[in-house]
């Protein structure tokens, strides 16, 4: 059976683990990324991660997942806030110290394509990703295969406008997706609500400091019947669906998989997000339906999704 090495770059840690072609994780290691450093000696250390890794074991190449803006046809990191990279020439670096095949892509777009092949999209020939995080990143899987964009620059989702001239987001612009629907827009919209309402159940469930207020305070006392609560929740899902539409209504995706820490609410997300995008997408609750489902791959996704890019 063919075997591969899947390398998930992150700004803190570098997971990577040797993987069978059906997706089995044969071996894995976990190294510091000490990201401040020169990206050669980055390089040097994940070189030195993947010997230990495909010791004994012959391998069809490296597949590379890595947060940023990245050239996925050239294997070039042309910028990675998070790394603190610009114009870093990766597939080619990794290629000359472990004289394998290399390909590299954004963590997001890995992700995604670990999900639709191993994960919660099995079953699915198209596929979008979407992971509530910091921000809000994703990923699209269309006829089996990643779609990118050109030379991979593509599937910004986080980055479309779903509301004009609202929030300002990271990148500058306002009103975008991330500005509403990541983890960092419910954290806000939370402490605004609790601010306004100091009978809120809210500052129990963070023993009265606003400094715990995490992307589950809001769920859970809206769980405990909290009104307040309630509103914050329903008010972060109609933005998701407001998003999630409009990325339905541009793909036609049979499902829509939904990653990151909130995901983690299962059914008490899904199943009102759903109503909502049913009612949203173009043709309405009668036009065929997109299901909305949960990752199901947690951390591995990114390492199983760069070990695809050599299965393609």
């Amino acid at each position: 059976m063919k075997k591969y090495i899947g390398v998930d770059i992150g700004g803190t840690t570098i997971k990577a683990a040797l993987v069978s072609h059906d997706g089995e994780i044969i071996r894995r290691s976990t190294i510091p990324t000490k990201p401040t450093r020169p990206y050669s000696e980055v390089a040097e250390d994940i070189a030195a991660q993947i010997a230990k890794l495909k010791e004994g074991e012959e391998v069809e190449g490296i597949g590379v997942g890595c947060p940023g803006i990245v050239d996925s046809s050239r294997g070039y990191v042309e910028y990675s806030c998070n790394l603190y990279w610009t114009g870093v020439p990766l597939a080619e670096e990794l290629g000359k110290l472990t004289g394998l095949k290399v390909r590299v892509c954004n963590d997001a777009n890995a992700a995604a394509l670990g999900e639709a092949r191993f994960g919660a999209g099995m079953g699915f020939t198209d596929t979008a990703f979407i992971t509530l995080g910091t921000g809000v990143g994703g990923g699209f899987v269309v006829d089996g295969k990643m779609f990118e964009g050109y030379r991979g620059l593509g599937a910004e989702v986080g980055h479309m406008v779903i509301r004009t001239g609202g929030v300002k987001c990271t990148c500058g612009r306002r009103g975008c997706f991330e500005a509403y629907a990541s983890a960092t827009a419910l954290i806000r919209d939370t402490e605004f609500a609790m601010k306004n309402d100091l009978n809120s159940k809210m500052w129990e469930f963070v023993g009265g400091d606003l400094n715990k207020v995490d992307g589950r305070t809001s769920f859970e006392c809206a769980k405990a019947g909290d009104v307040t609560a309630r509103e914050v929740v329903d008010n972060y899902i109609k933005y998701l669906a407001e998003g999630i539409a409009n990325i339905i209504n541009i793909f036609r995706c049979q499902a829509v998989i939904i990653g990151g820490g909130i995901s983690a609410q299962g059914e008490y997300l899904t199943v009102p997000l759903q109503r909502k995008v049913d009612a949203l997408r173009y043709g309405g609750e009668d036009s065929l339906r997109t299901e909305i489902v949960v990752a199901s791959l947690g951390n591995n996704a990114g390492i199983l999704g760069a070990a695809s890019l050599l299965m393609e």
